[in-house]
């Protein structure tokens, strides 16, 4: 005899599992031990085993955060929940050079959101480690000071699939919400760009009036170029092949593109992280140790300078936090 599928377990509820019709699993399985006409206390055990690794295999969901615990949030799955960050490692708005237009874009688009008013969607990309998520951060923890109900929620790539669920628990709480995700960029057949529209379309629901979105990427299409040029070299409509995938980044209103810097802009960097944690020295000798570590590293970025000025701090006994 076999069982009926509509009324084998299917999900959770609380923390008993149940049936899509809210029917307690533990007593289902039971019942159905009896119409096999199998008994004892061996078979009862077995039932609650497997009852109890249905609820394993789909927890339920993590309870609703409190939000006025802390000012940026870490997104999880399996089960869903918000994680509280006690501390989210940032550098101060005023220590990043080389980025201003985008630095000031982005800052007033914040503040409009934060004051209640309509803002854009913003997509950072360009060359690797000119602080494009350190912008975000910096930007977010400077106008929080003043509007304390403004949070940054961090979601991974790998969990967009999830963003509607995400969202649900945004929608209808009172903050505002800064939904962050970090080098976003999709791959060959990769179908995550699709959840992302949620966040960036709404559906018919629309977005949440009290959620952005801020994501950043190496790439200006957040796809390979060379994706790109095979999927139009073997389309039999070369023009729609990529279309759905490239228009994605045309849904954010901000483009903010972030370019190599300058020699004199990667001085500037470790000039102000000198300043600001009081590390003194010569500054020929300054300028020609930056000029030499950025030599051996083949390049200049912001980061290159962060890496540069941490050595340096360490060399002086200075210590940073």
């Amino acid at each position: 005899m076999q069982p009926n599928s509509a009324t084998m377990p299917e999900k959770t509820k609380g923390t008993t599992p149940v049936t899509a019709d809210g029917t307690d699993a533990h007593g289902l399985l039971q019942a159905m031990a009896g119409e096999l006409g199998l008994e004892g206390d061996g078979l009862t055990a077995a039932a609650e085993r497997i009852a109890d690794a249905l609820e394993r295999m789909s927890p339920p969901p993590g309870p609703a955060p409190d939000f006025g615990r802390a000012s940026a949030f870490v997104w999880h799955v399996d089960p869903d929940r918000l994680e509280p960050v006690d501390q989210v490692a940032h550098v101060h708005l005023t220590l990043l050079h080389g980025v201003d237009r985008a630095r000031d874009t982005l800052l007033d688009n914040t503040l409009r959101f934060a004051e209640g008013f309509m803002a854009n969607n913003a997509l950072l990309w360009g060359a690797r480690g000119m602080g494009k998520s350190s912008l975000v951060k910096a930007i977010h923890a400077d106008v929080a000071e003043g509007h304390p109900d403004l949070k940054l929620v961090e979601l991974q790539r790998e969990d967009l699939p999830s963003v509607g669920r995400l969202l649900d628990h945004l929608r209808n709480a009172p903050q505002r919400f800064i939904l962050f995700c970090d080098d976003l960029s999709f791959s060959q057949d990769d179908q995550h760009y699709k959840s992302l529209k949620a966040v960036l379309d709404g559906g018919i629901g629309g977005r949440p009036a009290n959620v952005v979105l801020y994501a950043t990427s190496n790439r200006r299409h957040l796809m390979p170029r060379d994706m790109i040029d095979n999927e139009r070299s073997t389309a039999i409509n070369p023009s729609e092949a990529v279309e759905e995938k490239v228009s994605l980044s045309d849904r954010f209103g901000l483009w903010l593109g972030f370019h190599p810097c300058s020699q004199d802009e990667y001085l500037t960097m470790i000039r102000g992280y000198c300043d600001a944690w009081d590390v003194a020295v010569d500054p020929d000798v300054l300028t020609a140790e930056a000029i030499e570590w950025q030599a051996t590293r083949g390049a200049r970025s912001g980061r290159v300078a962060w890496q540069f000025f941490t050595d340096l701090a360490g060399r002086h006994g200075v210590r940073l936090g």
